[in-house]
């Protein structure tokens, strides 16, 4: 018997859009309510969750929670961020942090810092293919960056979340691209073309916004750097771009920053153990945070939560617009519960094909929507990876990075005006 959507399913993610910006909003401040507090509460509502008709037991629905915690992405999804914690702490320690920061001042106008960063941020990702290494690599330039200049930490960390988040959407190696174009069943060339047509205001835009949001206090000031000191960051850069697992990378990072600390007298043999825990530490609350979050979708799943989306949002599209918009609603709608925007396209995919061929949509603009929304929420959600390693790395709130993931917000805005003027309008493949 196909199974059918429930409401009483989406009950986890209600009690914790209350909890969390209910909360932020009602006492002015979001890190009133921790991030980790509230995805416990939430784990317990979601642990209660049950079918009237055919009950399970509190071992069985536990059992479904710890699964999803434990799914092989979430858990890769970890590794990614201790190993990014340990190398930025080993950075930090034998100066590769203050001497890139203080080589990109000196080479760079004050007012090019900011989008000298976004564009880094851009072209790495788009190259590396992943968002998560884009920001766990440029995430410590970017502190320094704001320690150095006066730049408030949430300003520089957008900066990177949308660089990270362009390349997410755009680059032909990334999940949500490949993801996006199986779905549709369309070529890479052409998803990027509607992509990059849709994107390219925003990219514009954004770089005339943070060229006029910071940078004057590096005015007149001789810094000090060692290029010896930059070859961790020179290194995963590289390693990223021939397209290297992000774990070798990171992994070869931390080898190599841990070599030069200990010959340049930074820190000693022993010492190494210490400074890689404390980066590590660091990261503890983001990866249980991560592994909640996993249990608490995984248990909307299984009770019918995520169903009921897409049966109520799909329901009442009555024109070819009307489909673009519902197709749009319904991958960002999936982001905002699951928290991935690769497992929001592919679960979103094979219904939003369902539809554009109903109303006549083409699938490469379809492939293009997927992404581009799903990407555009995935830098707007305090609780996604993204704004949580780079959260996690600065140590502030992720929630007071996201008034500054400018790139984010454009790209939904571009994205809705080209369904409403029916741009890019591509030519019918042969």
């Amino acid at each position: 018997m196909e199974k059918k959507g429930n409401i009483r399913g989406l009950l986890p993610l209600m009690v914790f859009i209350i909890l969390y910006a209910g909360a932020g909003l009602f006492l002015g401040d979001f890190s009133k309510m921790p991030l980790l507090v509230a995805f416990v509460i939430t784990s317990g509502v979601a642990i209660t969750l049950n079918n009237k008709d055919n009950p399970i037991s509190l071992n069985d629905r536990i059992d479904i929670f710890c699964k999803g915690a434990g799914d092989p992405t979430l858990i890769l999804m970890v590794v990614i961020f201790i190993l990014a914690g340990a190398f930025y702490s080993v950075a930090n320690a034998m100066g590769a942090v203050n001497s890139t920061v203080n080589l990109g001042l000196s080479l760079l106008p004050a007012k090019m810092l900011l989008p000298g960063l976004f564009l880094v941020g851009c072209a790495l990702s788009f190259s590396m293919g992943t968002s998560m290494g884009t920001v766990s690599a440029l995430t410590p330039v970017a502190v320094g960056i704001a320690t150095e200049t006066g730049i408030a930490l949430p300003l520089v960390c957008g900066v990177v979340v949308g660089g990270a988040m362009f390349g997410d959407n755009l680059s032909f190696i990334s999940d949500t691209t490949i993801a996006a174009t199986r779905t549709q069943e369309v070529e890479m060339r052409d998803k990027f073309r509607v992509n990059f047509s849709i994107v390219l205001p925003a990219v514009l835009i954004n770089l005339v916004l943070i060229s006029m949001a910071g940078g004057s206090g590096v005015v007149g000031k001789a810094y000090e750097y060692n290029l010896i000191n930059i070859i961790p960051y020179i290194s995963i850069i590289i390693l990223a771009l021939i397209g290297l697992n992000v774990i070798y990378t990171l992994g070869t990072g931390i080898l190599v920053g841990v070599a030069i600390g200990i010959m340049n007298g930074s820190f000693t043999f022993v010492e190494t153990f210490g400074v890689l825990q404390r980066g590590m530490g660091w990261m503890e609350d983001i990866s249980m945070i991560a592994i909640l979050v996993g249990g608490v979708v995984a248990t909307m799943h299984h009770f019918g939560g995520i169903d009921w989306l897409l049966e109520n949002l799909t329901s009442r599209i009555k024109s070819k617009k009307g489909a673009e918009f519902g197709i749009a609603g319904l991958v960002s709608l999936l982001d905002l519960a699951t928290t991935n925007n690769t497992v929001a396209i592919i679960t979103a995919g094979p219904l939003a094909r369902d539809i554009a061929d109903e109303f006549g949509v083409d699938r490469r603009r379809v492939a293009g929507l997927l992404d581009l929304f799903a990407s555009a929420f995935q830098g707007l959600m305090p609780y996604a990876g993204q704004l949580l390693m780079a959260a996690g790395m600065a140590k502030i709130s992720p929630a007071s990075i996201v008034p500054y993931s400018w790139y984010s917000m454009l790209m939904l805005v571009m994205g809705c005006i080209a369904i409403m003027i029916n741009k890019p309008n591509l030519k019918k493949a042969k």
